[in-house]
């Protein structure tokens, strides 16, 4: 249930460094770290650092928790980027799933962190400079048909909703985003992806949206290819990060 990270680098990495959110339905689990390696070769090999972010997990904690924590997340590595080896001004994030609505959510609503704040993490400010959500919501509601039974983590005030909704927090100075998404998703249909890049070019804001054809709510074999090389893509446009061989 802690807050926890493994930081995945090699000898290479040049500074940039993308936080990867550990989770499925807003469950977190720790897997070692030798299995993480494997999941985010693609990043590792264009020489990006990644940290992969466990938060309190669901069902224990529900999204209004989970949120603050993936903030917190950020703005932690900010605050120690000269000891983890990263440049805080190349800080990247993706996941999938829930992953992708908590990465949309540290894209959008963030600030420069609080000045009065007795807490250093909490002075320090939790923006990050580019976002590759996949398979995401677009909005959080509170269905009771999915928060207290398969997604116990949307079990809250519906009040709260429109705070833990990515598409109504979008706003011009939001990060470069890339939506992906198959359109064969029985799960979280793709118009959570079309809806998404609308609200952001809207907003004038650097995006671009990947539909793969046929794919359903996670991707496989080339699918899974297409989407880790597009992901790898973005963040090296958008973070700098270059192969240095």
């Amino acid at each position: 249930m802690a807050l926890t990270f493994d930081v995945l680098t090699s000898d290479d990495a040049n500074g940039a460094v993308v936080l990867a959110m550990v989770t499925g339905g807003w469950r977190s689990r720790w897997v070692p770290p030798a299995q993480s390696e494997q999941r985010y070769r693609a990043l590792l090999e264009a020489v990006f650092t990644v940290i992969a972010v466990r938060y309190g997990s669901s069902p224990e904690y529900t999204t209004p928790e989970i949120v603050p924590d993936v903030r917190r997340a950020v703005r932690y590595v900010r605050l120690n980027a000269a000891r983890l080896g990263v440049d805080p001004s190349r800080l990247g994030v993706f996941g999938g799933s829930a992953g992708g609505h908590l990465s949309l959510l540290l894209s959008g609503a963030s600030d420069m962190g609080d000045p009065s704040a007795e807490d250093a993490v909490l002075r320090t400010g939790n923006r990050v400079a580019a976002v590759v959500p996949t398979f995401h919501r677009s909005t959080c509601g509170t269905d009771p048909a999915n928060g207290n039974g398969r997604f116990p983590a949307l079990s809250f005030e519906p009040s709260q909703a429109h705070s833990y909704s990515p598409i109504a927090n979008v706003s011009a100075d939001d990060p470069p985003t890339l939506l992906i998404h198959g359109d064969a998703d029985e799960l979280v249909p793709v118009s959570n992806s079309y809806d998404m890049y609308a609200a952001l070019q809207e907003h004038g804001v650097t995006s671009k949206v990947i539909v793969i054809p046929d794919a359903g709510h996670g991707f496989r074999g080339d699918d899974a290819i297409l989407a880790s090389s597009a992901m790898v893509a973005w963040f090296t446009a958008h973070l700098g990060a270059t192969p240095t061989n």
